[in-house]
């Protein structure tokens, strides 16, 4: 399933997401907090800079950005300069702000006072919160309506995340959940934290926390017994296609009407501040199911992009080549370093996109010694991944022999595997490593100090397209026949 998430990944990007939900603007007030006030028992912060971020739904609009998504943005702000801010900094990304209406009521924001001390981490030490969450009137739901739903010509998924600030009203909500199903739309809710799901009748699929699926359903959530009875009432009661329950560090629970059942793992993460991390889910669920993921696919790569959204401060989206990064990592301990060479070739590309420099080397490593190490060590260090090609039995027959090789194909692939040096292993079966090194195209390619650089094949092609070529030093007394004629003399007949 790992290729496959990768390639999913690969696809996010151009796909048209309507976002609709409570924007917000977060203001960071950073400053030094050594010493405490000698009015009252309280830190007092030294002010050294402020930041602005995307909060609410603005984040999720963020995040989608982030993930390559072409990203209608409906919603409400105020006349003021938070609102502004807000517009300003969506259009910066490249979102599409004219489902956003501006309304007589203040943006909403949340100030964040941060402190740090003696150069430790900073934390957030008060939150302040400026708001009018009534419902918005009816004629500012009207223009919400009619926006959403003129933003949703050429869209592939809406998306709905309520944070119960007074936009998405019962009728609103209704409103725009009719009209996507007429289109055929997919909607994908993150609700608010409300007793009564009614508005959200209808949607395609529902994405909550324990808490809120406990208040939703009016049954606890505490382990994994309790999920799929609250999977059944939710999924019937409100007539949706798929429920996902995220569970912190133990991933999420994913429930389909067509009776998929599924606990999908998360890895253990360092947390830093959840801040945020509801938003990055949403995100990747939209945008994995607006490039053909399955729900099982598409909750996998949401559960990667929150995990990496809490070791951040703040809300800061995770891009899709963390995720990627995280996917390859994840490939590796599953898959292991051997592959064919078309997949080691689509990797590759990955790594390269993401600016890291390939190294190549070749051989048969017949029985692995000190100087092999000392080899593969030398090569990794000439840059970040080191590829290296194995000859098959049948082509170290056909250059050294009959006798050779000593240790079988298989066993010396699985004791290279063991070395931390090597990133990726690849088979050839030819008498030469010459079509692999024109298919890799590495920027390194490395030899033994043996070789002078004209007898190492493949110099000249490197060269060419701006590579270079890197010979190892040789270790004395450390060699492959060297170890042979060892054993023979210890252990040849007599």
């Amino acid at each position: 399933m790992s290729t496959r998430l990768i390639e999913l990944v690969d696809r996010l990007v151009g796909h048209t997401v309507v976002l609709v939900g409570d924007l917000m603007m977060d203001r960071y007030m950073f400053g030094n907090a050594e010493r405490v006030s000698p009015e009252a028992p309280v830190p007092v912060l030294h002010y050294q800079n402020e930041e602005l971020r995307l909060g609410g739904a603005a984040n999720v609009a963020a995040n989608l950005a982030t993930l390559g998504a072409k990203t209608r943005v409906v919603g409400v702000v105020g006349n003021d300069d938070n609102g502004t801010h807000v517009c300003r900094m969506l259009s910066e990304i490249g979102c599409d702000t004219a489902g956003v209406v501006t309304a007589k009521r203040p943006t909403t924001c949340k100030m964040r006072l941060v402190g740090s001390a003696q150069h430790r981490h900073p934390q957030q030490m008060l939150r302040m919160d400026f708001e009018d969450h009534s419902p918005v009137d009816g004629e500012d739901g009207r223009q919400l309506i009619a926006r959403a739903t003129a933003a949703m010509e050429g869209a592939a998924v809406v998306c709905i995340e309520d944070y119960n600030k007074g936009v998405i009203t019962p009728e609103v909500c209704r409103a725009i959940v009719a009209a996507a199903r007429q289109r055929g739309l997919a909607v994908i809710v993150d609700p608010a934290r409300i007793s009564d799901y009614g508005r959200y009748h209808g949607a395609t699929a529902l994405k909550l926390n324990r808490s809120e699926a406990e208040a939703a359903a009016g049954l606890p959530a505490q382990g994994e017994a309790d999920y799929p009875r609250i999977a059944e009432r939710l999924l019937e009661r409100l007539d949706l296609e798929a429920l996902i329950l995220t569970l912190d560090k133990s991933g999420a629970y994913l429930a389909t009407r067509q009776g998929e059942r599924r606990l999908i793992q998360g890895k253990p993460r360092q947390v830093f501040d959840v801040t945020g991390a509801g938003d990055m889910v949403l995100a990747a669920l939209a945008t994995t199911r607006s490039a053909g993921g399955s729900w099982e696919e598409s909750v996998a790569i949401a559960t990667v992009a929150g995990g990496l959204e809490v070791e951040k401060f703040g809300v800061v989206p995770v891009t899709r080549e963390e995720i990627l990064r995280e996917l390859m990592s994840e490939a590796h301990l599953r898959l292991g370093k051997q592959r064919p060479l078309t997949h080691l070739l689509g990797e590759l590309q990955r790594h390269r996109a993401a600016g890291k420099r390939i190294v190549f080397t070749n051989g048969c490593f017949d029985l692995i010694h000190l100087g092999h190490v000392k080899y593969f060590q030398f090569a990794k260090a000439q840059g970040d991944l080191l590829v290296v090609g194995i000859n098959t039995d049948q082509s170290i027959r056909r250059l050294k022999g009959d006798k050779r090789p000593i240790i079988s194909e298989d066993d010396r692939i699985s004791v290279l595997e063991e070395l931390e040096s090597i990133d990726y292993l690849v088979r050839f079966d030819e008498d030469t490593p010459m079509g692999l090194i024109d298919a890799i195209r590495p920027d390194v390619l490395v030899k033994g100090a043996d070789y002078a650089k004209q007898q190492v094949v493949g110099w000249d092609l490197v060269e060419s397209y701006g590579g270079r070529v890197a010979l190892a030093p040789l270790i004395n007394g450390r060699s492959t026949s060297g170890v042979i004629q060892r054993i023979l003399d210890a252990y040849g007949e007599k």
